[in-house]
């Protein structure tokens, strides 16, 4: 099972994460307010690194195609993420995006909002490499970041009908994730909110006890 943790917001907490065995480290480079946002260049070296100790994702929220790929060409990353809102950057804009970037993997946030996601799926998964599922938060710009879970059902078929690896996003916590493998089958899971340790005054900074915790359910070894 691939374990996808996010948001690293520098080289020694990347390096720390990448020790515990996280098969994708995800970063937000942005200056927008996304939580746990970082500059391009500090998103850069944790990439370099990092290296091949894991895969390193970016995220964007971007939906004007010249600013997703300044970031990625900034960055770097092993794989894009693109979870810009619904409808805002649709499958051909994707299919565009891979021709300018062809190097590059894209994975294509889906919001599990209800049966409406399975079309969506299905309509990126001939321009994306991966799929993650994820659920909207009210107030962020983009899908995901909510520490909310979804309808596991709908998530279940996707997973069914894909063609492409999927990795399960939303409120997985080091808690519920076994259970949520056992229902879904994905091909990975993704944590934020539930790995977070929240700092005085604002922000957070990841959880290497909830990480090690996570890994240890999501691979079945707890």
């Amino acid at each position: 099972m691939k374990v996808q943790i996010y948001t690293m917001q520098s080289v020694e907490e990347a390096l720390q994460v990448a020790a515990l065995g996280v098969d994708h480290l995800g970063l937000t480079p942005s200056q927008i307010g996304l939580p746990g946002e970082i500059d391009f260049w500090t998103a850069r070296e944790i990439v370099e690194a990092v290296d091949d100790a894991a895969v390193c994702v970016a995220l964007t929220v971007e939906t004007e195609e010249k600013e997703i790929i300044r970031m990625a060409r900034a960055v770097q990353p092993d794989i894009l993420h693109l979870c810009s809102l619904v409808n805002t950057f649709p499958p051909d804009d994707v299919r565009r995006l891979r021709d300018k970037l062809p190097d590059l993997p894209l994975m294509q946030a889906i919001s599990v909002t209800g049966p409406e996601a399975l079309q969506a799926a299905h309509a990126y998964q001939g321009v994306a490499d991966y799929l993650i599922l994820d659920t909207q938060a009210p107030d962020i710009a983009g899908i995901g970041a909510s520490g909310e879970t979804h309808d596991w059902n709908v998530s279940r078929e996707i997973v069914r009908e894909a063609g492409l690896p999927v990795i399960l996003a939303g409120g997985l916590s080091p808690e519920n994730v076994a259970r949520a493998i056992a229902e879904v089958d994905p091909w990975g899971v993704d944590s934020l909110t539930h790995t977070n340790q929240t700092l005085p005054g604002g922000g957070f900074k990841k959880d290497l006890g909830k990480i090690k915790d996570f890994i240890r359910a999501a691979r079945g070894s707890g």
